[in-house]
């Protein structure tokens, strides 16, 4: 059952971080008077990060292994050039399907 709740929770996370990466550069086109935050951004990666930590933990399929912590790795790099270089890279988004992806394959597999 715990399972179920963390992917259910990394799905979420995931979806509303792919959403945030899509809509908000949108947002900035409009002149609203809003900048970028990567707060927002590590936000969403220290709630994938502990939810991908506690998934793995005990987890024997090594390639849903890899695919967890590869897409956490691809938001992680996103993320740090954002802060060093002020860059947005689009590894956020292929980072954020990886785990939605992730979630949803680990979920499928316990459903018996």
């Amino acid at each position: 059952m715990k399972s179920k709740f963390l992917d259910a929770v990394g799905i979420s996370a995931a979806v509303l971080c792919l959403i945030h990466c899509i809509v908000f550069p949108l947002l900035l086109i409009i002149p609203l008077g809003i900048s970028h935050n990567p707060y927002i951004d590590l936000t969403f990666l220290l709630i994938g990060t502990f939810v991908v930590y506690r998934q793995t933990r005990h987890m024997t399929n090594h390639w849903l292994s890899i695919l967890f912590w590869g897409s956490i790795g691809l938001i992680a790099v996103s993320i740090l050039t954002d802060f060093i270089f002020e860059i947005h890279l689009p590894l956020i988004y292929a980072g954020a399907a990886g785990l939605i992806t992730a979630h949803f394959i680990n979920l499928k597999k316990h459903k018996h």
